[in-house]
């Protein structure tokens, strides 16, 4: 991978065996730098507004704040801020939360390194990216939602919220055409035309919450 400078990552995990060994591992990737780590979800609120970086690594079961419930407060905080889930949980519900809640991917403690490493370059250069076997659960259940892709459900959770195309464009970092053809996608999948229809499906659904 070809960049102009590091990729500056922190982690978020209360287990400091693991936080060495991811560190470790980053520390290998020569244009990654790992900036900061925090063992708790308000020492995280506090690294994010204190240090620079691009990345953020949250564990889904923290000591004193479920990380998703952190991705909700930091990307309400830091709306610019893209989050990665590390988590050894692969439970569909986790990783549904975890994209209305704004995280960019999810990927499981028990893959391969060079899927972190895949993941983390993803999410820097804009887009998304979930474990093979997450991206499978997701598409593979029979509720209808999860027809949709992560992209596509967080859009949907965008609208919800009352995020024009626009908004959610420069939220996503995607062009308004893209998000207006994700728009027109989760209409055809669902079924469903007006704005009204979707935020009341999305509530329904449990992707937004009131």
């Amino acid at each position: 991978m070809s960049i102009s400078h590091p990729i500056k990552i922190a982690l978020v995990d209360d287990h400091v065996l693991v936080r060495d060994g991811v560190k470790a591992l980053l520390g290998a990737i020569p244009y990654f730098e790992v900036v900061g780590q925090a063992e708790s979800g308000q020492e995280a609120i506090q690294l994010v507004s204190s240090c620079a970086l691009d990345i953020l690594l949250v564990d889904v079961g923290l000591q004193d704040m479920n990380g998703l419930e952190l991705t909700r407060q930091l990307r309400s905080l830091h709306p610019d801020i893209k989050i990665l889930i590390l988590s050894m949980y692969d439970n569909q519900e986790y990783v549904r939360s975890s994209i209305t809640a704004g995280a960019l991917g999810y990927v499981l403690k028990n893959a391969p390194s060079t899927e972190l490493v895949a993941a983390i370059e993803a999410i820097s250069a804009g887009g998304t990216f979930y474990s093979p076997e997450i991206a499978r659960k997701l598409v593979s259940n029979h509720r209808d939602e999860n027809d949709l892709t992560p992209r596509e459900l967080q859009v949907l959770s965008m609208i919800a919220k009352g995020y024009n195309s626009k908004e959610a464009a420069r939220e996503l970092a995607i062009s308004v055409r893209t998000v207006e053809t994700y728009r027109l996608s989760i209409r055809r999948k669902l079924n469903i035309d007006s704005p009204a229809a979707l935020v009341k499906y999305a509530l329904e659904h449990g992707l937004v919450a009131l």
